[in-house]
């Protein structure tokens, strides 16, 4: 039972603390957001502040003077029952008592009092003690409230003083109520007397409370004319503010005729000048570079067709002469296949440059379908794989042992996959190139990942800027353009996917592509992360084609990675000496291309220009 009361008492708590955390979260993020809140509350809390610390002195320094008001009526008062009593006592009283005669003179002071109640309105009522005191401190005899005086005040009467002391009394309804005590010694017949004179403050008391309520109902009132004044002016002040804000939103989403309506001639009329001044200059530079921009891509785009007509001419007159350069002497057979290997890099680079024209016109399109991820990923080992074996760089792949099914553009990615491939073995120092692939069901992710030389801070983001290169003096194996990563990050923003970029100066870098498996979809996060963790994955010394064949037999197990090593060391010197003496004109012994490998480049060659003229 016990332990059910406590749950319950727990349950309960739990709830106040929970919905105590939500209403103070909204009122927090209420108070982050608006300024006329902010602006209202502290003038409230100010006023609040400035208002106590008022009342305090209005009701201080009323008491006091209440206070001092009803001290001095009280002290003549008292002077003048002295006297009284003085005389009253004076007089011969025959056989009566001391106790009668102090109830005489009680009664003669009482009916005075009450005589002269109308003139003396500033002392008010009172009661009067007549105590005598006895010999060991005692006291022998008295008439009155004898209760009511305190023992320190007759202490300092029987001192020969004339004191006073604030209390509290009986009342008549059994409470206890504020009193002033006023005592003075005698020289009155009867030895020691003293003479106690008692003044309620009930009257100064309402008149306090009075004082009090009103100022608190005047500071209730007051406040909320401050807060609706406050919430006036600040609506002044945040209604152009809030206006410019909405204005300057409109205007980064690229409505550049917005403008601030200026009224008046006060600090928000300039403030609305000084921003459409501002809006003013911003679009007309917007709209200039714009037009220089529509122009530039123009020009590269008509260039790049216009070069198109006298490009395939010279190739064909190239293509002539690569075929009979057996038939000339080494020179103007260097010279000739110079020339072809040059023309294979214009030509590359004019495709490039109609693409990125492409993606800058807002023309580029996406010829998605539904195919194994794995078909790219060939394509593009393929394609590099002959600069893997020139610099004997190994091709580490690790893919997942079920086929991932993608609706993607395959010649994009292929592009994608061909270039981050080209850019790790360019870069990799001869060290294993990692290709790893993983899915979460909603995306696909591909990292590439390279042990060279890395970037340095800040160059993850450059790398994807257009013919930026980090070591210009550093030699392209894959004779690259400088816009492969440009055209890759808009391959995969137009697959609405992500791709990223990571490197540590001599830990190598990781190139990361992220895609929805499903087109339109957003791209939430990804399987694989940017930074690698963890060590690089085993090599296995087996070839793509037999991993392959081996995945149907051993279809419930995981694949190891797949390493593809470049067997052609001799070959990597030889090309190494062949772009060496490439400017001699001279050909190095053993340089020479071998028949298939020349068959392989002019193959390639035609095929991409094939995909150019489909383009």
């Amino acid at each position: 039972m016990i332990g059910r009361s406590r749950r319950r008492v727990n349950s309960t708590f739990g709830r106040i603390t929970r919905a105590a955390g939500a209403v103070g979260g909204a009122f927090g993020h209420l108070w982050r957001r608006s300024l006329q809140l902010r602006v209202v509350a502290s003038t409230l809390l100010l006023s609040v502040v400035v208002l106590l610390i008022l009342g305090f002195v209005l009701i201080s320094q009323i008491t006091d003077r209440l206070l001092d008001v009803k001290l001095a009526a009280a002290t003549e008062e008292i002077d003048r029952a002295r006297i009284s009593v003085e005389r009253d006592l004076s007089s011969e009283a025959g056989n009566m008592s001391v106790q009668n005669r102090l109830r005489q003179t009680r009664s003669l002071l009482t009916d005075r009092d009450s005589d002269t109640g109308q003139s003396s309105g500033t002392v008010g009522a009172f009661d009067t003690v007549l105590l005598v005191p006895g010999t060991d401190g005692s006291t022998a005899g008295g008439v009155g409230p004898i209760a009511e005086i305190p023992q320190n005040l007759r202490d300092m009467v029987r001192g020969g003083q004339v004191a006073y002391q604030y209390t509290r009394v009986p009342d008549g309804s059994g409470g206890q109520a504020p009193a002033l005590i006023v005592g003075t010694p005698t020289n009155a017949s009867v030895p020691g007397l003293e003479l106690y004179l008692v003044f309620p403050l009930t009257a100064e008391q309402n008149t306090v409370d009075l004082v009090r309520g009103t100022l608190l109902t005047g500071s209730v009132v007051l406040l909320g004319l401050l807060a609706a004044i406050a919430w006036i002016i600040s609506r002044q002040v945040v209604i152009p503010v809030r206006s410019a804000s909405r204005i300057a939103v409109r205007f980064a989403d690229g409505r550049l005729k917005e403008r601030m309506p200026v009224r008046g001639e006060d600090d928000m009329a300039r403030l609305a000048m000084s921003f459409n001044d501002m809006a003013e200059s911003l679009s007309k530079q917007i709209t200039h570079l714009e037009e220089f921009g529509s122009l530039q891509r123009q020009f590269t785009s008509d260039v790049s067709h216009e070069l198109r007509t006298p490009l395939t001419t010279v190739r064909m007159a190239s293509d002539v002469l690569y075929e009979g350069r057996d038939e000339l002497d080494p020179v103007r057979k260097r010279s000739v296949e110079l020339l072809d290997k040059e023309l294979d890099r214009f030509e590359t680079l004019l495709n490039e440059l109609l693409e990125i024209s492409r993606h800058d016109a807002g023309m580029a399109e996406l010829a998605a379908e539904r195919m194994d991820m794995a078909i790219p990923i060939d394509a593009a080992l393929d394609t590099v794989r002959h600069l893997a074996e020139e610099t004997g760089t190994e091709l580490v792949l690790d893919l997942p042992a079920e086929p991932v099914m993608a609706e993607i553009d395959p010649r994009r990615v292929e592009r994608i996959l061909r270039n981050l491939l080209a850019n790790a073995i360019d870069h990799g120092e001869r060290k294993p190139v990692t290709l790893t692939m993983r899915s979460d069901g909603d995306a696909v992710a591909i990292t590439v990942r390279d042990q060279g030389i890395g970037l340095r801070p800040g160059e993850e983001k450059l790398v994807f800027n257009r013919f930026w290169r980090s070591d210009p003096s550093r030699f392209r194996r894959s004779g690259g353009t400088g816009l492969g990563l440009a055209i890759s990050i808009e391959d995969a923003r137009l697959h609405q996917g992500r791709l990223e970029a990571w490197g540590e100066p001599g830990k190598g870098a990781c190139f990361r592509l992220t895609l929805p498996l499903v087109r339109g979809h957003k791209v939430l996060g990804s399987p694989l992360p940017l930074k690698p963790v963890g060590t690089t994955p085993r090599s296995s010394k087996t070839s793509r084609s037999q991993s392959a064949s081996q995945n149907g037999a051993e279809a419930a197990e995981t694949p190891a990675p797949v390493t593809l090593a470049a067997q052609a060391a001799p070959a990597a010197g030889a090309s190494t000496a062949a772009a060496d003496a490439e400017w001699t004109g001279v050909t190095p012994a053993g340089a020479a291309p071998t028949e298939e490998t020349e068959a392989d480049a002019t193959a390639s060659r035609r095929q991409s220009t094939t995909e150019a003229d489909d383009e």
